[in-house]
């Protein structure tokens, strides 16, 4: 969602309308309770809603359109909020550990068939049909051929850094000021990083690369 949201949101959409007559059971989960994660169109799709601990009242209204998340204790405890009701329940997930993890897709594998595999979920870049593409990591990659060659350097570096900022780009590379404002301007053309808020900063969209 962070890296092309847009896109994203409107398949999540489509899917979730044919769910409903289809009889798919579709869960989306986010770390990030944001408006430009859980979008209006996504929740006026996705009827049931669950909460988890969050940090703040906004998160709680992001999710479930009313306060109380931010009160959770964690481990678990959570708010659910059926389709059709105004209150949301609270009620506790169980805990289930990786060896049980393992135990139940074992036994899938074994008695209901040879899975199918989809082998372009393991290629290492993906064309998401829009003229993007993005890497193993989940990160944008330019298919022009005119992108500037220290691009996947500023890139790494800004969302290692968590910092979208040009002087510290020109610092780590070592480069002019132009062409380190011409990469910020690139990565937010990417979906990498958003567009300048009203005193300048921009947000760091893409995840931190993986590490080594």
């Amino acid at each position: 969602m962070m890296v092309v949201g847009k896109k994203v949101e409107e398949l999540i959409a489509r899917l979730a309308q044919k769910a409903r007559a289809a009889g798919i059971h579709l869960i989306l989960a986010t770390q990030r309770p944001s408006v430009d994660v859980i979008t209006g169109l996504i929740k006026a799709n996705i009827p049931t809603r669950m909460a988890f601990q969050v940090s703040s009242k906004i998160d709680s209204r992001t999710i479930l359109d009313q306060s109380g998340a931010e009160t959770l204790l964690g481990h678990g405890d959570m708010l659910y909020l059926p389709p059709g009701t105004a209150a949301p329940e609270r009620v506790h997930g169980a805990f289930v550990d990786d060896h049980e993890v393992h135990r139940v897709v074992e036994y899938l594998r074994h008695h209901h068939g040879d899975p199918s595999y989809i082998d372009g979920v393991l290629e290492d870049t993906q064309d998401l049909g829009d003229g993007r593409v993005i890497n193993e990591s989940g990160l944008p990659e330019s298919s022009s051929s005119d992108v500037d060659e220290l691009y996947d350097q500023a890139v790494h570096i800004v969302t290692d850094t968590r910092r979208a900022s040009i002087s510290g780009v020109q610092r780590r590379l070592k480069i002019g000021y132009n062409r380190a404002a011409r990469l910020i301007e690139e990565m937010e053309a990417q979906g990498v990083v958003s567009a300048p808020s009203h005193n300048g900063n921009r947000e760091v969209l893409a995840p931190p690369p993986p590490k080594d």
